[in-house]
C-alpha cells in the first residue's frame, strides 16, 4: 500500500518532533560522536543514496556518521569506526551489487550487529538473496563465519529496497528517515 506524499510528510514532520535532539551542537567528552552509523560500499553508494541519505539527516540536525564526511587524515581508521558504531544508536545498512567484495563493509556490519545496535537495511540495486560472502582476502575461517553471521542477520531483518535507476529518491529519502528517527525512538525508549 503506498502512501501519498502529502500523508508521508506529515509523518515525517510529527516523528522529527518526537526526537527531541538539543539544538547545541557541543559534544562532552561523553557524548556519542554520531547517532546513526551509515554502513555502505562507496565506490556504489557515497555519491548518491549514502551521501543524499548524510546530508539529508545532517540538516535535520542528527548525527550521522559516513566516513567521507567524518574522518579526516590522521584517524585511526578501525578506532574511528569502531567507536562511531560503539556510539551510534541505529546502524544502516545501504547494500548495493559490490558491498560483499569489500571487507571493511563486512568488518562494519559485523561490528554493528556484535554490539547489538539496530540495523536498519537498505537493499540498494540487489536483492538479499544475491548478498554473499566471499573470502577474496584470504582472512581466517573464523572471521568470514563473523562476516556471514552478520550479513545472515541483516539480510533477514525488514529494510528498505530501492532501484537508484528509476526510484523515487525523495520519497526514498523520507522513507529512510522515517524508519531511522522511528527506531531511535524505540532504541531510547528501551534504554529507560
Amino acid at each position: 500500500m503506498q502512501r501519498s506524499i502529502s500523508s508521508a510528510k506529515y509523518a515525517h514532520r510529527n516523528l522529527l518532533q518526537c526526537y527531541k535532539q538539543p539544538t547545541t551542537a557541543v559534544l562532552s567528552p561523553q557524548q556519542p560522536p554520531c547517532d546513526i552509523f551509515i554502513n555502505h560500499r562507496g565506490i556504489d553508494t557515497k555519491k548518491n543514496v549514502a551521501g543524499l541519505l548524510f546530508d539529508h539527516l545532517t540538516r535535520l540536525r542528527l548525527r550521522p556518521f559516513l566516513d567521507s564526511k567524518n574522518m579526516k587524515p590522521g584517524d585511526k581508521l578501525f578506532d574511528k569506526i569502531d567507536n562511531a558504531i560503539n556510539g551510534c544508536k541505529v546502524g544502516v545498512a545501504v547494500f548495493s551489487p559490490r558491498y560483499c567484495q569489500s571487507y571493511f563493509c563486512l568488518h562494519e556490519l559485523t561490528r554493528i550487529v556484535e554490539a547489538r545496535k539496530k540495523v536498519i537495511p537498505i537493499f540498494c540495486d540487489v536483492k538479499p538473496s544475491e548478498l554473499t560472502v566471499k573470502n577474496i582476502w584470504r582472512s581466517p575461517k573464523h572471521e568470514i563465519d563473523r562476516f556471514e553471521s552478520a550479513l545472515e542477520d541483516a539480510k533477514y531483518t525488514v529494510g528498505l529496497t530501492f532501484d537508484s535507476s528509476n526510484g523515487d529518491w525523495p520519497e526514498f529519502l523520507m522513507t529512510a528517515t522515517e524508519a531511522i528517527i522511528q527506531n531511535m525512538i524505540e532504541v531510547e525508549q528501551e534504554e529507560q
